[in-house]
């Protein structure tokens, strides 16, 4: 008995030895993610200004948060993504897998913007937390922030179809 499981652990241990070393240097083809519009979200200055209209993609469960904008190879100028959670708290992100350079704007439970990380670079694992508590993170192509003048205060408001 021994001996028979002896043998069959050697001959898993090649199967799987074997299709390890098979695998050496190939690489995964993944077909690209394609954006999907899920709202429209508001950008509005303090002085109540519509800002900026941008379609959106909402991660609002733990896989689609998880994932965000990983694996997409651009975001158009109007497009980002709204992760949304269950109620404020510190948070913090980070570009693992992701390949455009991002800023992050952080709102706090009421839409108003607490924070920023601006400039994410690309594949870095570095920690991007809220300087404050956010449940809600908006990210947008970098520079974007910059362009629009968005401000601590500001705010947003999405209007699904």
């Amino acid at each position: 008995m021994i001996k028979k499981f002896f043998n069959i652990s050697i001959i898993g241990f090649a199967i799987i030895f074997t299709s390890c070393k098979n695998d050496e240097g190939k690489t995964v083809e993944t077909e690209e993610i394609e954006f999907r519009k899920d709202a429209e979200l508001y950008l509005i200055k303090t002085s109540g200004d519509t800002l900026k209209m941008l379609d959106i993609e909402i991660a609002n469960d733990n896989y689609t948060r998880a994932t965000g904008l990983m694996y997409r190879e651009s975001l158009k100028e109007n497009h980002g993504m709204l992760f949304v959670y269950p109620s404020a708290a510190p948070r913090s992100f980070y570009m693992k897998n992701t390949y455009i350079p991002l800023d992050l704007v952080f709102f706090n439970s009421d839409s108003t913007i607490v924070s920023f990380q601006k400039d994410a670079k690309p594949l870095d694992e570095t920690s991007l937390p809220s300087q404050e508590p956010a449940q809600f993170i908006l990210e947008i192509n970098a520079g974007s922030s910059e362009r629009w003048d968005l401000n601590k205060g500001d705010r947003f408001s999405v209007q699904q179809d």
